[in-house]
């Protein structure tokens, strides 16, 4: 038994995430923690919500509400809707905790006491028309590398480039529009990244097994153009963790808050620290899962995150925990993702274009979409959501190909056998060879989840409900019952089994259908099926069943139609 430690990108506070945002981290962290528990790996699966900067100080103000008060009740609206989407987090936490306060506030101590951190006298962006300094995201303009009109005052979202607000052509506040900015100076803390390069450099060089979405990111911040650069991680904010050394005052410090991309990523740390068990208990041993000093040095730590917050997580992140000369965990392998486009364009939070959570989960439920967003996972390349893909995919492989099974073996026994599973008959040929495809099937589909391939292990397992199918057309029980009772008995004794191996397999995709499926089979077997044949054997005759409902419906052209001209924009 292995011990994985799994963190997803931690979203902004800031509003409701979108169907790409879902896909891009938590959901596939999901998958991978689903499937490790369920191979008997111990898991500790980590969030939370981004709650510091700029843009929860927006929000709130545009609620008419405190911060603190708007941030918290918008962590009950994520953590109500990751819920509604299953996502089985070991902790939802907050970078807002107390916890995270205080270890922010350490490294940021350490750092310092080992020189890398310099008080730096910059330029710094006022806006005369906000009253404020306004945040690099906050600044938008002419990207000068690629010549994209939007770019943030931090990085071009564009080509990914790293920028400061003054290298912005035509830059404007993201918050009033205006253009009426002065240019002011004011003193920050800066991160010396630069001065951890070489440790970087030999720490990503050493992760041969990482996407090359991944590295490449990584070695083009590190190596393009002047190289990584040193990062300030202060602003001039009243929301945020308060600047200190430690639990000492910083001087000249009084007044400013670390920048939100610094404290961050530690509340990943933080997350653990407040971790409690089923009977709400704190873990006293949280620091076995990211000190390698108290037994993390056996822990497999993994990342999920889309390929704009790679940056962070590979580079300063990092360089925060090897600048701490402290023997914290490092994070072993980063799977990251492209973008989840929309119907022919971009999801875009400002113009409520795109579905999203809380809608999503308005029309279907969530197995509809964790399935279409998983088995077409941005992995390789940016993909699509199209409507018509969403209701073919929901259509063939849920209902037509899983769905259908399910009911056509369940209904034929209730009506030939009873509700219990038939005894009689023997396995032929038919038989043997779906169980050598399974046990061919099955490996491969474990490679896959094993690998963080995400589609190839969808499609590894479509293809296994595609060969229970396959079986039940060429055996058809129903035809043999005529002739031969317990051939057909034989048959649905290995089909009703087989519903219970699908809901094992199947839970990490879409875990509320396999808990219905096993339900239906009146069983809380979950154990993986290292056998196929000792597994297909595991309901024996005479078990009660019960017919379960639809497992999943079918879209309706019309739904579709008019769920495409709801979501178009304008939320």
């Amino acid at each position: 038994m292995a011990r994985i430690l799994i963190t997803s990108a931690i979203p902004y506070i800031n509003g409701i995430k979108h169907l790409g945002n879902l896909v891009g981290s938590q959901l596939p962290a999901d998958l991978y923690a689903r499937y490790m528990r369920g191979r008997g790996h111990e898991v500790l699966f980590l969030c939370a919500t981004d709650e510091h900067g700029t843009p929860a100080e927006l929000a709130a103000a545009k609620a008419g509400k405190p911060v603190a008060e708007y941030c918290a009740e918008m962590w009950e609206v994520q953590k109500e809707l990751s819920d509604g989407f299953a996502l089985s987090f070991d902790k939802f936490g907050r970078s807002s905790s107390p916890q995270n306060h205080a270890l922010t506030q350490h490294f940021a101590g350490r750092l310092a006491d080992a020189g890398l951190i310099e008080e730096v006298a910059e330029s710094q962006v006022y806006s005369n028309a906000d009253g404020r300094f306004l945040p690099d995201r906050y600044i938008e303009g002419t990207c000068p590398n690629c010549g994209y009109e939007r770019a943030r005052g931090d990085q071009c979202e564009n080509c990914t480039k790293q920028l400061d607000p003054t290298d912005l052509i035509n830059p404007r506040s993201a918050i009033s529009g205006s253009t009426d900015l002065v240019v002011r100076e004011t003193k920050h803390l800066y991160l010396r990244q630069s001065a951890l390069k070489d440790q970087l450099a030999e720490w990503i060089d050493s992760k041969t097994d990482w996407p090359i979405l991944t590295t490449s990111i990584a070695k083009k911040w590190l190596f393009d153009g002047d190289g990584l650069q040193d990062r300030g991680i202060t602003r001039d904010l009243d929301w945020g963790v308060p600047v200190k050394r430690g639990s000492e005052p910083w001087p000249g410090m009084e007044d400013k808050v670390f920048y939100v991309w610094f404290d961050a990523p530690i509340e990943y740390i933080a997350c653990a620290k407040e971790w409690t068990d089923a009977a709400g208990r704190p873990d006293a041993d949280w620091e076995r899962w990211w000190r390698t000093d108290k037994g993390a040095d056996d822990v497999r730590y993994v990342q999920f995150m889309g390929k704009d917050n790679v940056p962070f997580h590979t580079l300063s992140f990092p360089a925060t925990i090897i600048g701490s000369s402290e023997p914290w965990k490092l994070v072993d392998y980063i799977k990251s993702f492209n973008f989840l486009n929309y119907d022919g364009g971009q999801f875009s939070t400002s113009q409520g274009r795109g579905v999203f959570m809380d809608q999503a989960l308005d029309i279907l439920p969530a197995d509809y979409w964790r399935w279409w967003l998983l088995s077409h996972a941005p992995e390789n390349s940016d993909s699509e959501f199209t409507w018509e893909n969403f209701q073919s995919s929901v259509n063939k492989d849920l209902a037509d190909v899983l769905g259908n099974f399910v009911s056509r073996v369940t209904k034929f026994c209730r009506s030939r056998f009873g509700e219990a599973v038939p005894s009689g008959g023997a396995f032929g040929p038919d038989e043997q060879a779906l169980i050598e495809r399974l046990q061919t099937g099955l490996p491969a589909y474990e490679a896959h989840m094993e690998a963080i391939e995400v589609r190839k292990a969808a499609a590894e397992l479509r293809g296994l409900w595609v060969a229970g199918n396959e079986y039940l057309q060429s055996a058809a029980p129903w035809a043999a019952f005529k002739e031969d009772p317990e051939r057909a008995a034989a048959s649905v004794r290995l089909a009703l089994n087989l519903i219970r191996f699908y809901a094992v397999i199947s839970a990490p995709f879409i875990p509320d259908a396999a808990a219905r499926m096993l339900s239906a089979m009146n069983t809380l077997d979950m154990e993986w099926p290292d056998d196929v044949s000792e597994s297909l054997a595991a309901l024996p005759a005479g078990h009660d069943f019960t017919v379960p409902d639809v497992l999943f419906r079918k879209i309706t052209d019309e739904e579709r139609e008019e769920w495409q001209s709801r979501f178009a924009g304008q939320r």
